[in-house]
């Protein structure tokens, strides 16, 4: 396993290097790598702290939804511009790669044992999200 800070730099560099293919503008590539480094950070410490792959991208995907939330309203833009970047590193690509590699190559048990991992993932970081927006719609419901 990469040593924490070289994660946190990869997910940095990767989230900006995704935003800048992708036409962000310059002044706000800061904060949209800023997101995606604290987001790895945040799957690090809970990873670290439980040990398995659900709960780390849950929490991490909500942290990630929230920080950009937060950046929207604070440089008045879409939490998207923000939202997106700070995901990336969260994407199972490795998994999804083993998954096919193997199916393709007919080793139906890792496959099914990495497509699982695949799915778990993508759907933590889908319910992550989710129980953001839903908390933040029960809370303007009650304003």
């Amino acid at each position: 396993m990469m040593p924490v800070v070289t994660q946190l730099l990869a997910a940095f560099v990767g989230a900006m290097g995704f935003a800048l293919i992708f036409g962000m503008r310059r002044r706000y590539l800061f904060a949209a790598s800023l997101g995606a480094l604290l987001g790895w950070g945040v799957y690090l410490l809970v990873e670290w702290l439980l040990g398995n792959t659900f709960l780390p991208s849950l929490a991490a995907a909500a942290f990630a939804l929230t920080y950009s939330e937060i950046m929207a309203k604070a440089l008045k833009t879409p939490a998207t511009l923000f939202v997106i970047p700070a995901i990336i590193p969260l994407v199972p690509g490795g998994s999804l790669y083993y998954t096919m590699s193997y199916a393709v190559h007919g080793d139906l048990e890792n496959a099914r044992l990495f497509g699982t991992q695949t799915g778990e993932c993508a759907l933590a970081i889908a319910a992550g999200i989710s129980i953001v927006l839903a908390f933040r719609e029960l809370r303007t419901k009650r304003q």
